[in-house]
């Protein structure tokens, strides 16, 4: 498949509304007018990637209405993936995006599906997802983990508040302890929860309100010998 391919069913999808189209003007691959309204610009390419986003933002010194048009077959492994994602940032930089569905007959023509329209965007906040960040920020004890890193696990607030929990009971003479023993020696007030929800599997009730380490929570202490601050 050529670029050349995707022009025919782009033109005749903004024919039918309207539109007056020619190709390959000034550099840009499809230009349509409609009476006095401002240019519609369509860039096409045989799969969507970083060049064609690329061109499509040049092409808004031009016209607010600019469109990034290719094949739903050629579009890419980028694009099947992660197609949710693809259009909030193409509706981030205002531009529309034109998916070709090639045609079902011999006799059919191609579809046009028209994905996302251009247009100003203000994303909105997520405020609670926002202030998870900052808790997170705020609770976690020191710098753990290298931005970037692909080291797993991540080490959390949370994960370093239940090694608090787990090295307190390994210096128990009995191996055991309580919350309430946990809380007032390490300053983790959460040490009740950790210890009944076990998110890790670290821990072991061997008696009502009294904790022990299991051989997971155990081979975790050798895994983090310390917490890094």
């Amino acid at each position: 498949m050529k670029e050349t391919d995707l022009y025919p069913p782009v033109k005749a999808f903004l024919e039918a509304q309207g539109y007056e189209v020619k190709g390959e003007v000034r550099g840009c691959d499809v230009v349509a007018r409609r009476g006095e309204d401002p240019p519609v610009i369509v860039e096409l390419k045989i799969a969507f990637g970083l060049p064609l986003i690329l061109q499509g933002v040049a092409r808004l010194k031009l016209t607010d209405a600019v469109y990034l048009a290719f094949p739903a077959g050629g579009a890419g492994a980028v694009w099947r993936k992660n197609r949710k994602e693809l259009l909030a940032l193409c509706r981030r930089l205002g531009l529309g995006l034109l998916i070709i569905h090639p045609p079902k007959r011999d006799d059919a023509a191609a579809l046009v599906e028209p994905a996302l329209d251009p247009g100003p965007y203000e994303p909105r906040k997520n405020a609670k997802r926002s202030q998870m960040l900052l808790r997170e920020f705020e609770r976690r004890r020191g710098d753990p983990t290298p931005g970037g890193s692909s080291r797993r696990p991540i080490m959390t607030a949370y994960r370093q508040s239940a090694l608090d929990c787990a090295r307190f009971i390994a210096t128990r003479e009995t191996g055991a302890a309580s919350p309430r023993e946990i809380r007032q020696a390490t300053g983790v007030d959460a040490a009740g929860a950790i210890l009944q929800r076990d998110h890790y599997g670290w821990f072991a009730r061997i008696d009502r309100g009294v904790y022990a380490l299991s051989e997971k929570g155990r081979q975790a202490l050798e895994q983090f010998p310390q917490d890094k601050d």
